[in-house]
This record gives structure tokens, C-alpha cells and sequence, in this order.
């Protein structure tokens, strides 16, 4: 009979996996690649967090970490906290992960996995589509583009916007129509590259550009 373990479900942040099995007494949680569960986040450290299992439970603790461990919003130390099935696990300040139970894998599942959504450190210029983080970085043009329709949250931005957030005041009066769709198309290959099933960059016909973002 195969033995059913909890999961992590990796809701935001950059890790190898989205999916990370719960099979060890003790799991530790950090940027290092010794780590069971890996999260390539400069402000996660190098351990970081710990869960550990008793019996049928599951514990996590924080590992003196230097950005802190927070579970459904409120920060854990050293002393263990009991998860329940749908806890939110976030490591530091941009890394989220979903403690899903041994037997309640599949409607957890089904919820979290394909979250279409994007999310923006503006003071890092980082951004991430379904929880992983675009590497390459956008270049600083795609950037000033998607930061620009992400603070219309869904409202639409003109042409004339997007020239005078993007380009520079002396090239501005050079800018193209064809040269700002390349850069909006070229905004949505670079999203695609995470997510190809879901549009978020809409051409609105006759007045500008739209972000689609699907983020709850």
C-alpha cells in the first residue's frame, strides 16, 4: 500500500517546482541546494524554515531566518506551529507556499496550481506570472510597460501614455505605432514563456493597451 504524504504547493515565488512532497520526517526550506525544498529568493536564507511531521501532522518552524516565516500572514519563530490543510507558508517577503494534507491533495490541487495571476516588486523591478518569477528580467522597457498597466488595475492605457512612460522625452517624438506594438508584443512572449494558455497584454482598438490580470 503506497503511503500518501502532505505537499507544498509553490504559490508565489521562483522554485524549481511547483510541487514539493512532503516525504521526509524533516523537511528544510531555504535557497540552498542542499535544501528539500528549494526557493530561489534573495531575501529567503539558506535554511530558513522547517517542517517537521508527527505521525499523521505536520509542524513548521522558522530557522532564525533573517526575513522571517510567516504562516497565514502572522510570524513564526522557533517554536513549532501545527499546519492544517490550506495554511499559506510564506518565506521572507515574496516566497508563498501551500501546505495541502496527505488525502486532500486533489481539490487543493485544482485551486492552486494554475493561479493565473502577475505580481510586481516595483522597487526590485521582479516580476512573477502564476508564482514563478521571469528570469531573464524584462528589459527595462518591457518593465515600464506592464508596471504602467498593472497600476490601471484592468483600466486602459493610451498609446500616448504608454510613449511618454516608456520612452525618454527625446525619443518620444520618434516612437512609432509599429514600435509600440513590438513592445507590446513582445511584453506578451515574454509572459508566455511562464504561462502560453493565458492572455494577459490586450490590445483595446482604437484607444490602447489593457492588463488582464486574474490575481484575487
Amino acid at each position: 500500500m503506497n503511503e500518501e504524504f502532505a505537499i507544498l504547493l509553490v504559490q508565489e515565488g521562483d522554485s524549481p517546482r511547483n510541487i514539493w512532497e512532503l516525504d521526509k520526517q524533516e523537511i528544510i526550506i531555504g535557497r540552498g541546494d542542499d535544501c528539500d525544498v528549494v526557493v530561489n529568493d534573495r531575501q529567503s536564507s539558506r535554511h530558513h524554515a522547517k517542517i517537521v511531521r508527527e505521525g499523521e501532522r505536520y509542524k513548521a518552524l522558522d530557522l532564525n531566518s533573517k526575513n522571517g516565516t510567516f504562516l497565514n500572514g502572522t510570524p513564526i519563530s522557533a517554536k513549532p506551529q501545527y499546519l492544517s490543510d490550506g495554511d499559506q507558508i510564506g518565506i521572507a517577503l515574496s516566497s508563498r507556499l501551500v501546505f495541502v494534507d496527505a488525502g486532500a491533495t486533489a481539490p487543493l490541487f485544482a485551486e492552486h496550481k494554475f493561479k493565473a495571476e502577475i505580481r510586481i516588486d516595483q522597487a526590485a523591478k521582479r516580476v512573477w506570472v502564476t508564482g514563478k518569477e521571469l528570469s531573464p528580467p524584462l528589459s527595462l522597457a518591457q518593465y515600464r510597460l506592464l508596471e504602467l498597466l498593472f497600476s490601471r488595475r484592468g483600466g486602459v492605457v493610451s498609446r500616448d501614455e504608454v510613449v511618454s512612460q516608456v520612452w525618454s522625452d527625446e525619443e518620444a517624438e520618434g516612437v512609432s505605432e509599429q514600435a509600440i506594438d513590438a513592445l507590446a508584443r513582445r511584453l506578451r512572449e515574454r509572459i508566455a514563456e511562464v504561462d502560453p494558455d493565458t492572455q494577459y497584454v490586450l490590445t483595446v482598438r482604437g484607444h490602447g493597451f489593457r492588463l488582464e490580470n486574474f490575481a484575487k
